[in-house]
């Protein structure tokens, strides 16, 4: 039976990749209701259209004043701590540079991998993430902490937040798993701290990347503002 490939269909009217990315957030506009924000939903559907998953907008959280605070933050230029090396290959640095210019590899930090974290974890047998941020925590206070992968981290980042007064200006709280992973997310948003969180056990790395990508358009849409005012 011959079969006559859809490419083909496409190609008689092609659409370029912006184009098709338009017409993804145009369907997602209209299969959607909600009661976010234009800002909000600047984030959340952006995270849509990351997983192809209407449902997640119901379990999206922000804090008051979490979209300020993160513009001010990427405006500044404040530094990153992500904890897996998949958000740090998945940040784009031309959006990162679109809210502040000096922004190079070099802000965004992941100690996951640091020679000296896993001799801590072996020797403890405790997990790397909790020594990782532990090294992170000069940049924590002020700084931008993101989380798509390891609950423990998070867990640790809210004790410094408790104990130690440890203030991150923007916490993006989305690890995914079915152990401590509720826990830590809900530890959080019971704190005083800006933060977007996802409810319940899901999240991922490339949803925290599809937030603070986000984050960097409305970023870079005020900085144009501005200058025009």
């Amino acid at each position: 039976m011959s079969q006559t490939p859809f490419i083909r269909k496409f190609l008689t009217a092609p659409l370029s990749g912006p184009e098709i990315e338009q017409r993804s957030f145009e369907a997602i506009d209209r299969e959607t209701r909600h009661d976010f924000s234009a800002d909000q939903w600047e984030i959340v559907r952006r995270m849509i259209h990351t997983t192809g998953d209407l449902s997640l907008g119901e379990l999206v959280r922000f804090s008051p004043n979490v979209i300020e605070s993160g513009i001010a933050a990427l405006r500044q230029g404040r530094p990153i701590y992500v904890d897996s090396n998949m958000i740090r290959a998945g940040l784009s640095l031309p959006r990162l540079k679109s809210a502040n210019a000096s922004y190079s590899t070099d802000r965004i930090l992941c100690h996951v991998a640091d020679a000296d974290v896993a001799r801590q974890s072996a020797e403890s047998n405790l997990p790397r993430s909790l020594f990782a941020i532990r090294k992170a925590r000069p940049m924590l206070d002020g700084g931008i902490a993101v989380f798509g992968n390891a609950p423990v981290a998070l867990l640790e980042l809210n004790r410094m937040i408790i104990e130690e007064r440890i203030r991150p200006a923007l916490v993006l709280a989305m690890p995914v798993g079915f152990v401590h992973v509720i826990e830590s997310k809900e530890e959080l948003m019971a704190l005083p701290i800006p933060h977007v969180a996802i409810n319940g056990t899901r999240g991922g790395s490339t949803l925290a990347v599809a937030a603070l990508h986000a984050l960097c358009t409305l970023a870079a849409r005020q900085e144009k503002e501005t200058k025009q005012s």
